[in-house]
C-alpha cells in the first residue's frame, strides 16, 4: 500500500492508492469492518479531478466512518474488468466484500452527501430484525439470522408464505427483500431465493 499527497485542490487527506495486488486486502477484507468507497480514476480524466476533492472532503467529514481509496484504471486494467468499469469517474462502495452502491460521473457535494448518508445508514434488514425481535414475530427467522444462517432464514420465510394471510405475506415479503438488499443481489444464495420468492408470491 502506498500513500501519496492529496490531489490538487483537495482536502489535506491523502488517499490510499490501491492496486490489483492490494485490492483484496485494502478493499474487500477491509469492507468487512467498515464501508470502503473506491474512486476509479485516471490522470487524464478532467471529471475525475473535479470529483475526487469532493469525495475526499465528504468522506473526511464523516470522521472515520467510511474509508476512501482510489484505483488508477490505466495502471490496473484487471480491476476495471473485474468490476465492470467502462466509464470514469466510477465510484463503488463496498460493504462485506460486495459492491452495495455505485455511480458513474461527477456528483454535486449535496448529492454526494446524500449518497454517503444512505451508505452509512443502518441496513433496513437490521431495523426489521430488531422489530421482529421486539414484537416476537417470526422467532425462528430471527434465531436463524442470529446464527448467521441466511439460507435457513430465507427457507423459513418461503415456507411460511403459502399459508400466510395477506398482511402476514406482505410482512414476509418485506423481510425477505430487506435481507436481499442487506446481503447483496449478486449473492448466490440471494439470487436463488429471489426467484423462489417471486414464484411463491405471484
Amino acid at each position: 500500500m502506498s500513500r501519496d499527497g492529496a490531489t490538487p485542490g483537495s482536502a489535506n487527506v491523502p488517499l490510499v492508492d490501491v492496486t490489483e495486488a492490494s485490492f483484496d486486502d485494502e478493499v474487500v477484507a477491509r469492507s468487512a469492518e467498515m464501508p470502503v468507497v473506491v474512486d476509479f480514476w485516471a490522470a487524464w480524466c478532467g471529471p475525475c479531478r473535479t470529483l475526487t476533492p469532493i469525495l475526499e472532503q465528504e468522506t473526511a467529514a464523516r470522521d472515520g466512518a467510511v474509508e476512501l481509496v482510489k484505483v488508477d484504471v490505466d495502471a490496473n486494467p484487471g480491476l476495471s474488468a473485474r468490476f465492470g468499469v467502462s466509464g470514469i469517474p466510477a465510484v463503488k462502495a463496498f460493504r462485506g466484500g460486495r459492491v452495495v452502491a455505485e455511480f458513474v460521473g461527477v456528483r454535486s457535494p449535496a448529492a454526494l452527501r446524500t449518497w454517503l448518508d444512505d451508505l452509512l445508514a443502518p441496513p433496513r434488514a437490521d431495523a426489521l430484525v430488531e422489530e421482529l425481535r421486539a414484537s416476537g414475530e417470526l422467532p425462528d427467522v430471527v434465531a436463524a439470522l442470529d446464527a448467521d444462517d441466511l439460507d435457513g432464514a430465507l427457507e423459513l420465510i418461503l415456507a411460511a408464505v403459502p399459508s400466510a394471510e395477506a398482511t402476514a405475506r406482505d410482512r414476509l415479503r418485506e423481510v425477505a427483500v430487506a435481507l436481499f438488499e442487506r446481503f447483496g443481489h449478486d449473492d448466490p444464495v440471494v439470487a436463488g431465493y429471489r426467484k423462489r420468492l417471486a414464484a411463491a408470491l405471484y
